[in-house]
């Protein structure tokens, strides 16, 4: 499919998305961007956005609708490494963009609330992980979680790119972001609901033009 196909095929199946379709795309941008330039994504959210987090990171880091073979002199040096094991490796492992979800890591999650603030949580993980040119995906359905702005404060002080992900106008994130995709719906569930095929969209994108 032709770059921005998916984006484009987006628009025609949900024509409530229309008035976003530019921050769409831009977000496509920034992502395509970031890892055109060896840059990752981290993501940041609460509840049912954690939960959309680790999706997206299951829809980056594996194949989602294309073969991803891992580039043949990996694939020669994995064999090398050791020919059973290395065959098995070079058939079977995929080609994956860097994503990690700031939700999980629970050792580390707990003992920093424990031990220090709790709603500091994610901003912590930007500190230790992110590097300028990467891109920070934060997602609030009203715009307005708190660690999550905090973690876009953290992301803007370390030079890293912000995509908004929200609703109810984007509230105090969709201002910090570089660009912020704002469901036009107030009431979580449908925010979340028009959520997940923008992601979709955009994970699509991503490994059409990279795969």
């Amino acid at each position: 499919m032709a770059e921005y196909g998916y984006l484009k095929e987006l628009i025609e199946r949900y024509p409530v998305l229309e008035p976003v379709s530019g921050s769409v795309r831009q977000a496509y941008e920034i992502l395509r961007d970031a890892y055109a330039s060896g840059g990752k994504l981290l993501i940041a959210g609460n509840g049912g956005s954690a939960a959309d987090a680790e999706h997206i990171a299951g829809e980056l880091m594996k194949s989602f609708v294309k073969d991803r073979p891992v580039p043949q002199e990996l694939a020669r040096k994995l064999q090398e490494t050791d020919p059973d094991g290395g065959k098995l490796l070079a058939e079977k492992l995929q080609g994956a963009l860097p994503t990690i979800t700031l939700t999980g890591h629970l050792g580390l999650s707990t003992a920093f609330l424990n031990d220090v603030d709790g709603r500091l949580v994610f901003a912590q993980q930007v500190c230790g992980y992110g590097r300028e040119g990467d891109v920070l995906l934060a997602i609030s359905t009203s715009g307005n979680s708190e660690n999550v702005y905090l973690a876009c404060v953290a992301a803007r002080a370390k030079g890293m790119k912000i995509v908004g992900l929200a609703g109810r106008g984007g509230g105090r994130i969709g201002r910090i972001a570089d660009v912020a995709i704002v469901a036009p719906e107030t009431e979580t569930f449908k925010i979340q609901e028009l959520h997940l095929p923008i992601y979709h969209a955009l994970c699509l994108e991503l490994e059409e033009y990279f795969f």
